[in-house]
């Protein structure tokens, strides 16, 4: 693993014991969970090397039991458009609605825009955004105000649908072994 790396997840169920020997933090489910614990754990024990955000996540477009490396965010449920804003803009912040994070940390994995939203989707659709999550894009965007690399890998457990919540119990211990095994490849744990 990066010296001073953090792997980052909302649940301890995603990480199934999977991730034991390692720094790891978990937030809690919803954008601002993830925002207040990482920027806890920044004030209390500095800034890490490199950010991993691991977990699950829903998708429309691509299968249940992919892993998928996360290089763009979009905030689902910030919809100021009636006031002339483009849709996923956050008003008055200067920032584009997409969050695009390159990263030096690549993988042969399918590259996919999340949607982050707080709410559980059973509806996606796949139109702007192939899997659909609940805190990454707040942990990007504190990783880039903060200057810290950012790495983000999903495992599809459901199909974003109206099965999501049975689907995604089930897939837990899959899914953190599934990403374990992509870290591993890259040497990153």
């Amino acid at each position: 693993m990066t010296y001073n790396s953090l792997l980052i997840f909302a649940l301890e169920a995603e990480a199934h014991n999977e991730f034991n020997d390692h720094n790891k933090l978990f937030t809690g489910v919803g954008k601002i969970n993830a925002a207040y614990g990482l920027m806890n754990h920044i004030h209390d024990h500095g800034k890490p090397d490199l950010l991993i955000n691991l977990g699950t996540a829903g998708s429309a477009t691509i299968n249940a039991g992919a892993v998928v490396q996360c290089t763009k965010f979009i905030q689902r449920d910030m919809d100021v458009t009636p006031l002339g804003f483009a849709k996923y803009e956050t008003p008055f912040s200067n920032q584009p609605p997409i969050l695009d994070l390159n990263t030096s940390y690549t993988f042969t994995l399918p590259q996919a825009i999340c949607g982050t939203g707080d709410h559980f989707d059973t509806a996606h659709n796949g139109a702007d955004y192939d899997v659909v999550d609940m805190e990454a894009f707040a942990l990007a965007f504190i990783a880039r105000k903060e200057n810290i690399p950012f790495l983000c890998l999903k495992y599809i457990s459901d199909g974003a649908d109206g099965t999501a919540h049975k689907d995604w119990e089930h897939a837990l211990e899959a899914g953190a072994k599934a990403m374990k095994a992509q870290l591993a490849l890259c040497s990153l744990i």
